[in-house]
């Protein structure tokens, strides 16, 4: 079964406490390092508030490299 998962954030969310370094984990759901951000946020920098965004076949692996689509209301 097919699911479409929304994610509202834009960028990672940081735990600093209780570890040597701050660990960022993804909060765009583009990562393909899960649960950790590896920066794949940057590509919905310029989405635009409201809109709905498929990412050519974003699945817990990762976008697959497909072109961005506007899904329709």
């Amino acid at each position: 079964m097919a699911r479409l998962v929304r994610h509202e954030e834009m960028g990672p969310y940081e735990i600093p406490e209780g570890t040597e370094l701050p660990v960022w984990i993804c909060g765009c759901g583009l990562s393909k390092n899960k649960p950790f951000c590896d920066g794949t946020h940057q590509k919905c920098r310029d989405e635009m508030q409201g809109e709905t965004y498929n990412y050519g076949g974003t699945n817990a692996a990762g976008p697959s490299g497909a072109p961005r689509v506007v899904l329709p209301k």
